[in-house]
């Protein structure tokens, strides 16, 4: 949520920042007229109830000198009249301003690449180098038919499309992928969390999932309830309404949790494979910080991330988005793409994230400074990392003329030292 009084000082900054995500400049001055119609309301209903302290002392020193204070009387009837229809009005202002603000997205850092489509984005390093293969690199989804490890038919058959069953080896690599994860996070200062995975309506408005994206989620019929789209909303909400003790700042806090997204608007991308799921597992970060803070904070979350994939050997660059591509709530999104050979190309497997003030507005965080001052933390979050695409990664870049998958050496440990998946080993009751 933007701060109302900054837009009231400088609209043009504002209708300027925000065109460049696509917002029209008399969306902003719409927000402006409700905002001093409400004003006025209040001024009126106010101004109101001071006639009525007046009347009100009237008649209680009329009753004092046994006089006549009918009229008196009536003229709080009539005032409180008008003052329930101001409340009515006021109610219906509040509750169209409110969802235009919620509506606006938030201010890009003035180093964001502007445009409104993802074109544009600003590579800001490559890490890694590609293999060179001396065979034709087979997709992720091709490999691991093939072993058996991943069946996207028979997820098919009991859930519909984009779901997957993980067998065997897949199984347990996908689970030594989000174990090593969260064990880096560890080592980085964040405190792992299991959080719920149903969450209030409240708490996807305070993350900034609702209003506008209500579509693109489960929600849980009969209930106002979500299974979450990514752990962002139950862990950036930990702290919604509370006063944040300012020694515990920064907060980091990590955590592994299935997603659960409906992936609408997105019928016909990436139908195969473990890019685009309906249900997935994704380890992710999410930081509490002061806010002279938040922008170096932001270059450790990014490097939280590279660090998984600098480990796996796995080649990666990182980009600035655009002021069109990054998320609604974000000032500034780095994104952390990893090389998927037979693609040849990188896909997106971490968006990390500053929003400043943005999500702790709607969810009144705030942390009180060495002056005594309530102030709003800023919150970041990024995915550390999507453990599908990790996955789906580790087999394109590890895989074998003959099928098979090499382990990357860091996940031997977490495969209880199995180094390769092969035929005979991926599916045990399938080899007996």
């Amino acid at each position: 949520m933007l701060d109302i009084k900054k837009i009231r000082k400088d609209p043009g900054f504002f209708k300027e920042k925000l065109a460049t995500r696509g917002v029209k400049p008399e969306e902003i001055d719409e927000v402006l007229s409700l905002d001093a119609v409400r004003r006025e309301l209040l001024q009126q209903t106010e101004n109101l109830k001071a006639k009525r302290n007046e009347a009100s002392d009237q008649i209680g020193n009329a009753k004092k000198a046994n006089e006549d204070a009918t009229e008196a009387i009536a003229k709080v009837r009539e005032i409180n009249n008008e003052i329930k229809e101001l409340d009515e009005k006021l109610a219906k202002n509040e509750e169209e301003f409110h969802d235009k603000m919620s509506r606006l997205p938030n201010i890009p850092h003035e180093g964001v690449p502007v445009s409104l489509t993802e074109d544009g984005a600003t590579e800001l390093r490559k890490v890694g180098e590609i293999r060179r293969f001396d065979f034709e690199p087979k997709h992720h989804w091709d490999i691991g038919e093939n072993l058996g490890i991943l069946d996207f038919d028979r997820a098919a058959k009991v859930s519909g499309a984009r779901f997957v069953y993980y067998l065997g080896m897949g199984a347990q690599l996908e689970r030594a992928v989000y174990n090593f994860m969260l064990d880096e996070h560890m080592k980085d200062g964040y405190t792992e969390v299991i959080p719920p995975y149903i969450v209030k309506a409240s708490a996807m408005y305070g993350t900034g999932q609702y209003p506008k994206f209500r579509e693109s989620v489960y929600r849980v019929n009969g209930e106002d309830m979500t299974l979450i789209p990514t752990a962002e909303v139950p862990l950036t909400n930990y702290y919604s309404g509370e006063v944040i003790p300012a020694k515990e700042l920064p907060v980091y806090v990590t955590a592994l949790t299935p997603c659960y997204r409906s992936e609408a608007g997105a019928a016909g991308r990436d139908t195969r494979g473990l890019i685009r799921m309906h249900q997935f597992n994704k380890v992710e970060m999410v930081k509490y910080t002061r806010p002279e803070d938040s922008w170096d904070e932001l270059e450790r979350m990014t490097a939280n991330g590279e660090n998984i994939l600098k480990k796996l050997n796995i080649p990666y660059h990182v980009i600035t988005l655009t002021t069109g591509d990054m998320s609604f709530t974000a000032s500034m999104t780095h994104d952390i793409e990893l090389w998927m050979p037979a693609q040849n190309k990188y896909r997106e497997v971490s968006s990390c994230s500053n929003c400043l003030d943005f999500q702790a507005r709607r969810m009144h965080t705030q942390f009180r400074d060495e002056n005594g001052k309530l102030q709003y933390v800023h919150t970041l979050n990024g995915s550390g990392l999507a453990v599908g695409r990790t996955v789906a990664a580790i087999l394109e870049n590890y895989q074998n003329e003959d099928g098979s998958v090499t382990i990357p050496e860091v996940l031997v440990p977490y495969m209880h030292g199995v180094t390769k998946i092969t035929k005979e080993n991926a599916v045990p009751f399938r080899n007996k």
